[in-house]
Parts: C-alpha cells; sequence; structure tokens
C-alpha cells in the first residue's frame, strides 16, 4: 500500500486541479478501514507509538486493511511543548509536497523510517495493517514546523506524509505552518483522501479529494467537547453527503494539551447516515482504547453516485458566474 503515485491525481498541489476521467468509477472489491482513538502520554513518542501499535493490531485482528489514528497521535496535542523543542519531538520525513515527482516518489520507498517508529512498523508488517498516524514534522529545507499525517504501508514501510493545511490561529501563533499539497493513497483501488481535523471544516479540502477520484476522506481529528463535539457530528456527515464518499475521522477521547476530545471517532456512509461509531452502545466519549471498524462497500458507493452525481454537475465546467445586489427599502 502507498500513496498513488501513477497514473493521475498523484499528491494533489493545493493549487494544481486535477480531475479524474471518470468519478463514477468505484473499486472492484471492499476495503475495511478502522478509525481509533486512546489517551496519549504528553510528548512520550515512545508510549505512545506503544499504543498506536497495539491499535494497529486490534485493528487487523478485526480485519481491517488501513488504520487511521486522531491529530498528533505520537505527541499529543502539545503545541507549546513540541515549538520549545522540535528537534526533540518533530519528524523528518518526506512530504507529500515533495513526492510529486514520480522519480522522487520512487525513491521514497526507500527513505529510512525513523527508529522511533520501529515497533510500529513492525506492528503494521505483522498483521498487514497500514496506518495513518499525526505527528509533528519539519518541512524540508525551511524546517518549519507541520502538523501531519504519517503513512506506513501493510508492509510497514513509511509510505507518504500529509502536511495539515488548514492550520488555525493558535497553532500559527504556535510556530506551526499549513501544508502546501494534497495527498491520495490508494488502497485495493480505493483511493483515499487525507485531512487533519480542520482541514474538514473546508468543504473546497475534502472535495479536491473527491475530485481527484477519492471515494473516502480519511480524518485525524482532535475536536473537543462543546462546540468541537457539534462540529465533528456536524462536518463528518457533511463531507460525506457533500461528496457522495466515505467519510472516517479518528478523534482524542480525553485531555491532550489545552483540549479535552469528544471521542466518538466514526466512519460515515456516502449518503451522509452514520455506518458505525466506536462501540456504539457505550459511552463512546470514553472507548479507550476503541476502535469503529467497517467495511466500505463498492456498490453502495456506486448507488450514492448514480443519477445526479454532485461532481459531475455543469457547474464544475461554467464560467464563474456575477453576482446582482439589490438593496431593498
Amino acid at each position: 500500500m502507498g500513496v498513488a503515485w501513477l497514473p493521475v491525481g498523484v499528491c494533489r498541489c493545493a493549487d494544481t486541479v486535477i480531475i479524474m476521467d471518470d468519478l463514477r468509477a468505484v473499486p472492484s472489491v471492499p476495503v475495511t478501514v478502522a478509525a481509533g482513538q486512546a489517551a496519549c502520554v504528553p510528548l512520550d513518542i515512545p508510549a505512545n507509538v506503544a499504543v498506536a501499535a497495539d491499535l494497529v493490531r486490534r485493528a487487523g485482528a478485526r480485519g481491517a486493511d488501513l488504520l487511521v489514528l486522531p491529530e498528533l497521535f505520537l505527541t499529543g496535542y502539545e503545541l507549546s511543548g513540541i515549538a520549545a523543542a522540535p528537534e526533540t519531538y518533530a519528524f523528518d520525513l518526506p512530504d507529500a509536497g515533495a513526492t510529486i515527482d514520480p522519480d522522487t516518489a520512487a525513491e521514497s520507498a526507500t527513505v529510512p523510517l525513523d527508529a522511533r517508529l520501529d515497533p510500529l512498523s513492525v506492528a503494521c508488517a505483522e498483521t498487514h495493517t497500514a496506518v495513518v498516524v499525526s505527528a509533528p514534522t519539519r518541512a524540508g529545507r525551511s524546517g518549519g514546523l507541520r502538523i501531519s499525517a504519517l503513512v506506513l504501508g501493510r508492509d510497514g514501510q513509511y509510505a507518504a506524509r500529509y502536511d495539515k493545511q488548514h492550520v488555525d490561529t493558535v497553532e500559527r501563533a504556535a510556530g506551526f505552518e499549513s501544508g502546501v499539497a494534497g495527498c491520495t493513497l490508494d488502497v485495493d483501488g480505493w483511493r483515499l483522501g487525507l485531512g487533519v481535523c480542520r482541514d474538514s471544516s473546508f468543504p473546497e479540502h475534502a472535495r479536491a479529494a473527491a475530485l481527484d477520484g477519492c471515494h473516502a476522506y480519511l480524518v485525524s481529528a482532535m475536536f473537543g467537547q462543546g462546540h468541537g463535539a457539534h462540529k465533528r457530528a456536524t462536518l463528518g456527515p457533511a463531507r460525506a453527503l457533500d461528496n457522495a464518499c466515505y467519510v472516517v475521522v479518528a478523534n482524542h477521547n480525553g485531555p491532550s494539551g489545552p483540549l479535552h476530545g469528544c471521542g466518538h471517532s466514526a466512519i460515515w456512509n456516502p449518503d451522509g447516515t452514520l455506518l458505525v461509531d466506536i462501540d456504539m452502545g457505550i459511552d463512546a466519549s470514553i472507548a479507550d482504547p476503541g476502535l469503529a471498524v467497517a467495511r466500505l462497500d463498492p456498490q453502495t458507493l456506486a448507488r450514492a453516485r448514480e443519477e445526479d452525481f454532485v461532481l459531475l454537475d455543469p457547474s464544475f465546467d461554467a464560467p464563474v458566474r456575477t453576482r446582482t445586489t439589490v438593496v431593498l427599502g
């Protein structure tokens, strides 16, 4: 499993528009995806890697091909601590923007894995389960801090890195920069677009993934309690319905930095209905560790993309229309 380098839609740059030839096309086989949540130990990467590896094994035992974990899972949402010692807490791995060139992409398979990720790599290889795990990273030559989603394939090898494009004001104030490229993964013909938390607040972010042929939108999140819980419950089904695609959200379920995650990691159907919430029937906000596991079905996807499929609306090819303002007395 790796990034879908060729033939289309590779790792999409934010300012590049790539539209798939057949957006109604669906994979030929199902894929099983899990969203995981568990308590993080603040700034303790080895401890959090161990928890992530355990969740990979749990997900693999339930048949998952890929597991998604919450935002900044390997450090916790500890912005000030990370920024104070980036050489200690940030990972230096190639990002999506650096791997758009197929020649560079081919080389990425040989990138040495940060040794701190070795236990997670072993768990992926032993269970044949890929993982999307979020961590702080540093951007290429500039060394700027990013909030990223790191991808290890089912063979345990490093596959890709996606950097959060829509950082918020608190994250910017702490020194984190916005990412510059999107990223699409390919797992058994399923095209999966990556997002991190606030990315999902911007409809155009998920729409870019959908126009790149993505069948599902995977989000590593830190949705807190109160208004954050409302956002989690609103944005997941909205992005699914917007684009007739599955949406997978892995959310924090306890205190991390200044926030307290509301849990309820979940997966939504392409029609926006809830497919699974972590351990339905119990208090999903405290399920720890917890997994929401679901089989993504090609036929369900195909039905959602019949008839008036939003991504094929003629307005996508129409020129920008003028607007008229009318002042009423």
